[in-house]
C-alpha cells in the first residue's frame, strides 16, 4: 500500500503525543502500509537550532519525507500552537516537502481550551508546505492517555473509538489518493 512517515514532535522521552502514534501506527501498519516512526526529538538539538539544512541527520529527515505517501504529524499543544521541535524541523524542510502528500494532524494537550490549535496553528503551516490533502486532524486529552499495569498505552474508548476513525479516513484517503478513486465525500470529518 502506502509509506506513511508517524511524525512526533514532542522533545518528551515519556511524550503522551510519540506512545499515541506509535499506538496508531499499529492500526495503520494492520492496513497495510509501511509504516516509518520518527521522533523529531532525536535529531541533534545543534542541527535544528542551528538551521543546518545540510546536517546528515536534517538531510536524512528531508529524504524520509520525500520518500512518505502520507504523514501523520504528531505534536504536545503549548501555549496554543505546536511545540517549538516541530517547527524548527518544519522551518528546515524544503518549502514543498508536502506537495503530493495526504497529511493527518494530531494534538495533545491538557486542556479542550487547546482544541483549535490544529486547526489555527498547525494546517496552515501544513497547507503552506503544499500537502494534497490535509484530513481531519484530532486533538486528544492528555487525561485520555494513561499508562496500563503492562506499560503499553490505554486510551480512554471514546477517544480511542475517534481516533481510530480518524486514523480509518486517512487510510481511506491516503489509499484514494494513490489509486485517484476517492470523490471527496468520503474524506468527510467524522461525525459525532
Amino acid at each position: 500500500m502506502a509509506t506513511v512517515l508517524s511524525v512526533s514532535g514532542s522533545p518528551s522521552a515519556t511524550s503522551r503525543t510519540a506512545r499515541l502514534l506509535r499506538h496508531l501506527d499499529a492500526r495503520l501498519t494492520a492496513q497495510g502500509h509501511d509504516v516509518i516512526p520518527f521522533d523529531v526529538r532525536d535529531l541533534p538539538a545543534e542541527a535544528l537550532l542551528g538551521a543546518d539544512f545540510g546536517h546528515p541527520a536534517i538531510v536524512e529527515a528531508t529524504a524520509l519525507f520525500a520518500r512518505a505517501d502520507g504523514v501523520v504529524i504528531g505534536t504536545p499543544v503549548y501555549k496554543a500552537a505546536y511545540s517549538g521541535l516541530l517547527k524548527s524541523l518544519l522551518d528546515l524542510l524544503p518549502q514543498y516537502a508536502l506537495t503530493s502528500k495526504t497529511v493527518l494532524p494530531l494534538a495533545t494537550g491538557g486542556t479542550t481550551a487547546h482544541v483549535l490549535a490544529i486547526d489555527y496553528a498547525l494546517r496552515p503551516v501544513l497547507s503552506s508546505m503544499g500537502a494534497a490533502h490535509i484530513v481531519q486532524g484530532w486533538f486528544t486529552l492528555d487525561k485520555d492517555i494513561t499508562t496500563g499495569p503492562d506499560g503499553g498505552i490505554v486510551i480512554a474508548p471514546a477517544a480511542a473509538e475517534a481516533l481510530g476513525e480518524v486514523v480509518d479516513r486517512f487510510s481511506l484517503a491516503l489509499t484514494g489518493a494513490l489509486t485517484g478513486a476517492l470523490t471527496g465525500t468520503e474524506l468527510l470529518a467524522p461525525t459525532g
